[in-house]
């Protein structure tokens, strides 16, 4: 069961996120904090999934806690809703740009759309996780996700994928900001042009008026024919690219005239040729209803270094150099910034660490032993050094952090635990096949 912060002293908000722990209550829970240093502390030792903060209340100071959150992303990882007072507060949260806020929402759109924001976390849960509380990534992965007419769809489908590929240092900053731009650009197309065959004219004139796009939505919406088509988005991630498919079911349009249209200062209709300068290899099909593209990945480097981190060196290694020997007394703890690092036990390679595993060395760490493997970097890469001293003395003054090691090495063990007892599966089902 996953569990809600509700940073709230609004009963209107309370009872909106109640209703909804009751439609799904054998996935969510939540727990209330009425002021700032509460929920603070909260966030602090349970490291909950997800966070509600209230924007509306003067009780809450809802830019203390997104500052502490943005202060170290590493530690408060999840996914944040902030409710607020008005479109310009709404503007203004947005045009931060933090990974981890999921949506930014008024009052009467979160009293609208909670529970079905819920439903839609309940079936994406691999988009939401603390750092390093999720499974190596290995191979490829596969999925989709289908959008009503409604822009909260485009922007929360948007917002999981993107902070999902930066939180897993799949994209640096400049990719980020390049693929959240594509995917809100191509997908508005999609529902406004595709879905909703709003002209490039009718829009125009729409905006000149001075009128909101979400009303011009919804007026075409009120048709059930067009009310009943969905926007599909598909993603195929892998080590190297991720590549991405959005398709309407829409009449299509002459693409080829926009794609290569010239940047102009017009109220809209730049956002092909906006999308088309980030990212690689964008192809629409024939009709005009369905686009592809490619973004590459970022590999062997981590995004953020945990805030008590920062104050140690970065210790640079060259190829095959030599990070610590096999029965050393040293218990100095490593955290990987970026690079491959081969573990090689008795001469013999038995595994690869790379900044998704975060740490070398945590057993020597916690059991004060020596080293019980090598480890040499397979290439150029970096490190910070922590001597244990230095990192149990921050952990008596942010003890938050050895609650966050000890679940990091518990979902280790678990995961080595599966492992094993797959194995032990597989060669009893040999040993049945006289195999073995």
């Amino acid at each position: 069961m996953k569990k809600i912060l509700v940073c709230s002293s609004s009963d209107e908000i309370v009872k909106t996120i109640r209703a909804a722990c009751n439609t799904w209550k054998n996935d969510f829970d939540f727990e209330l904090c009425i002021n700032t240093e509460q929920a603070l502390s909260f966030m602090d030792y349970e490291l909950p999934e997800i966070k509600v903060i209230d924007f509306t209340s003067t009780k809450i100071d809802g830019n203390k806690i997104i500052s502490a959150i943005h202060a170290d992303p590493w530690f408060h990882n999840g996914g944040v809703i902030c409710v607020v007072p008005d479109a310009k507060t709404q503007e203004e949260i947005e045009e931060r740009r933090d990974p981890n806020i999921l949506i930014v929402q008024t009052l009467y759109s979160f009293r609208e759309n909670f529970t079905r924001l819920l439903k839609i976390l309940i079936t994406n849960p691999n988009f939401l996780f603390n750092r390093g509380m999720h499974e190596r990534f290995v191979g490829e992965e596969k999925g989709g996700f289908i959008c009503g007419n409604d822009p909260i769809d485009i922007k929360l489908y948007t917002n999981l994928l993107v902070n999902y590929l930066y939180c897993t240092n799949r994209l640096d900053e400049d990719n980020r900001y390049a693929l959240q731009t594509t995917l809100m650009e191509l997908l508005t197309n999609a529902l406004e042009h595709g879905n909703c065959a709003i002209t490039y004219d009718e829009k125009t004139k729409w905006l000149e008026s001075g009128k909101n796009m979400l009303d011009l939505i919804r007026s075409k919406t009120k048709d059930p024919a067009i009310a009943a088509k969905k926007i599909r988005l598909n993603y195929v991630i892998t080590s190297e690219k991720s590549l991405f498919s959005i398709a309407d079911e829409g009449k299509g349009f002459d693409w080829k005239k926009h794609l290569d249209a010239k940047m102009t200062e017009e109220t809209h209709g730049r956002g092909m040729s906006l999308s088309k300068n980030l990212v690689t290899k964008m192809v629409y099909n024939e009709k005009g209803n369905a686009v592809k593209f490619m973004i590459k990945n970022q590999t062997l480097k981590s995004n953020s270094v945990p805030s008590i981190m920062i104050p140690f060196s970065v210790v640079s290694y060259k190829k095959h150099e030599v990070v610590c020997r096999q029965n050393e007394p040293s218990n100095d703890l490593y955290f990987i910034v970026s690079g491959r690092y081969g573990v090689y036990v008795n001469g013999k390679l038995v595994s690869v660490l790379t900044p998704n595993d975060m740490f070398i060395g945590e057993m020597a760490f916690l059991l004060n032993d020596r080293r019980s493997a090598t480890i040499m970097s397979a290439g150029e890469g970096k490190l910070i050094c922590i001597p244990k001293v230095a990192f149990l003395n921050l952990i008596r003054e942010n003890p938050h952090y050895g609650i966050f090691l000890s679940k990091l090495l518990a979902q280790r063990l678990s995961r080595q635990t599966k492992t094993t007892i797959s194995l032990s599966t597989q060669i009893e089902d040999l040993k049945v096949q006289g195999m073995i």
